[in-house]
């Protein structure tokens, strides 16, 4: 039984960061790509990071490149997303993705993921 669980969220001044992790269980976690997605208030879900499967390639949205850092732990299977210099607009749910993919290729679209957590809360406010 796939199980993708976030931690990390909470209250950030603006210029502040945080740390979300994700813990991945029941699939071959090496094997996969993954990504962070976000849902802001009102909003449908948007892609905001991705990772290939050994950690080598990344890949970000332009509105959070330069300011996110995505990482993995293949041995902990966990994927991680650092998020620094947030602004009110990053607030958002955000949740991570396991793609249908495995490898290189990390897709953009969320048609491509097949499992999500339930998401861990950002808030930005001073």
């Amino acid at each position: 039984q796939v199980e993708l669980v976030e931690s990390g969220g909470g209250l950030a001044q603006p210029g502040g960061s945080l740390r979300l992790s994700c813990a991945a269980s029941g699939f071959s976690f090496s094997d996969a790509t993954m990504s962070w997605a976000r849902q802001r208030v009102g909003l449908g879900l948007e892609w905001v990071a991705g990772i290939d499967s050994a950690g080598s390639d990344t890949y970000y949205a332009d509105f959070v490149k330069g300011r996110f850092t995505i990482s993995r732990d293949n041995v902990k299977n966990t994927v991680y997303l650092q998020m620094n210099d947030l602004q009110p607009e990053d607030a958002a749910l955000y949740v991570c993705a396991k793609s249908r993919h495995r490898g290189d290729y990390v897709p953009t679209l969320m048609g491509e993921y097949d499992y999500w957590g339930l998401g861990t809360r950002v808030t930005v406010s001073s």
